[in-house]
Order: structure tokens, then sequence, then C-alpha cells
């Protein structure tokens, strides 16, 4: 298979699936290496594809219509320790935390992608930190961070953001 082929390829499998692909898998499937499949999910990043890169794989990420969704940007604070709480306050509610956003003082605006919509995803993105020794974006800014959060109605998004204000974790205008 010829490089636009795998390409292709590549697109169909991410668009039939809405869980996330590893790069390892794509790699099996395509019989190449995964420094290939790397390549190529960024040759198709340049030709506008919306793939995008989580913890858990690549998502080919299709936004749904404007009256489909409703969409929030939140600042919340908190101890790294606290983040699989903050997640699971959120997706309880119904919501996906599509991101998490920094603004660090040498390279400006830092996202993260996290695609997290369940209990389960936030283990397996709380697990992933051990996993690879490493720590969130907040520790980058004593805790302050945004995240986009989107949900099928506006209610999810207000249940949410009430939940993370009872919990302390959401900064408001009082704080």
């Amino acid at each position: 298979m010829t490089g636009d082929e795998r390409r292709k390829y590549i697109i169909d499998l991410l668009k039939q699936n809405d869980k996330p692909l590893t790069g390892k898998m794509l790699a099996e499937k395509t019989g190449v290496s995964r420094q290939v499949i790397v390549t190529d999910i960024a040759l198709l990043r340049t030709s506008e594809e919306p793939i995008i890169a989580t913890s858990r794989g690549y998502l080919y990420y299709q936004q749904k219509t404007q009256n489909d969704t409703f969409r929030k940007v939140i600042v919340c604070k908190h101890t790294p320790e606290e983040t699989k709480k903050e997640l699971e306050l959120m997706v309880d509610c119904g919501v996906t935390v599509v991101d998490v956003i920094v603004e660090h003082p040498f390279y400006g605006e830092l996202i993260g992608s996290l695609m997290v919509k369940s209990r389960y995803e936030v283990e397996q993105f709380v697990q992933s930190f051990s996993q690879n020794n490493a720590a969130p974006l907040l520790i980058l800014t004593g805790g302050i961070h945004l995240h986009t959060i989107e949900s099928d109605s506006q209610e999810k998004i207000d249940a949410a953001c009430n939940a993370l204000k009872k919990a302390g974790i959401l900064v408001t205008d009082n704080i």
C-alpha cells in the first residue's frame, strides 16, 4: 500500500472508531512502524484533518454543529492529587472534558487534548501519569488551568460547573 493509501486507510479507521486508536495498533494494521504512523498523522494534520492526539491514542474529531453541542471554557484550581476528582465530577454530569490549557511564561498557551467523557477514561488518564512518570500541566501554574468542556445540553454544563464550584475547584469571580 502506498503512503497515500495508508493515510486514507488511517482516516477511515479513525472515523469508524469513537475511541482512541494507539499508534501501535495503527502500525500493526498497516504493516509499518509506529514512527511511520507518527509521520502519517503529522501529514494528515497539516492537510487539516481533525485528528487529535490524546494520552490514549489518536481520535478523528468532527465537531458537531452548534445546535448539537454546548461548549464552555472554565477556570479551575486544585492540586495534582485532585485531578481524578475534578475529572470525575465533570464526566459524572455528562460532559466531555475536551482539553486542558495553561499559560506558560515562556511558551505562552499550552493545550493538552484530553477528550475524557467517562469514569473509565478518567481512570486510564490518571493511570497514564504514574505509568509514564509524568505530571499534569497544572504544576506549571500553581494549579490554575482551563478546561474546554462540551455536552449535548446546557444543563449538563451547568451541573458540572456547580459540582466543581461546590468542591472548591471552579475559580469564580469571588475567589
